[in-house]
């Protein structure tokens, strides 16, 4: 399996941080295999795009809670990394004590 687990939704309080505050986060190696999606679908045609980051964060966004790394944005890159057959990606985690 690619991912630790799939999840709909996630477990954790929303944490309102900004696009502006996510970039302010350095990104760290994360395992794959140590990340839950909090979405269970994605758009094949999204996933295949070169230009798939070109609007948004070049690293995907994690949320660390309660011990578990959640996989909020950036499944496409997550996904292709492992097509290509990486164990980590570079992502930003954000650490919600709560």
């Amino acid at each position: 399996m690619i991912f630790k687990a799939v999840r709909d939704g996630a477990p954790y309080p929303d944490h309102q941080t900004t696009l502006k505050e996510w970039a302010e986060i350095p990104p760290r190696k994360v395992w794959l295999a140590d990340l839950i999606t909090t979405k269970r679908e994605l758009a094949l045609d999204k996933l295949l795009a070169e230009d798939s980051t070109f609007y948004g964060d070049l690293f995907p966004h994690v949320v660390e809670y309660q011990g578990a790394l959640y996989l909020e944005d950036g499944l496409h890159r997550a996904l292709r990394a492992a097509l290509q057959q990486r164990k980590e990606i570079h992502a930003r985690v954000l650490v919600l004590e709560v």
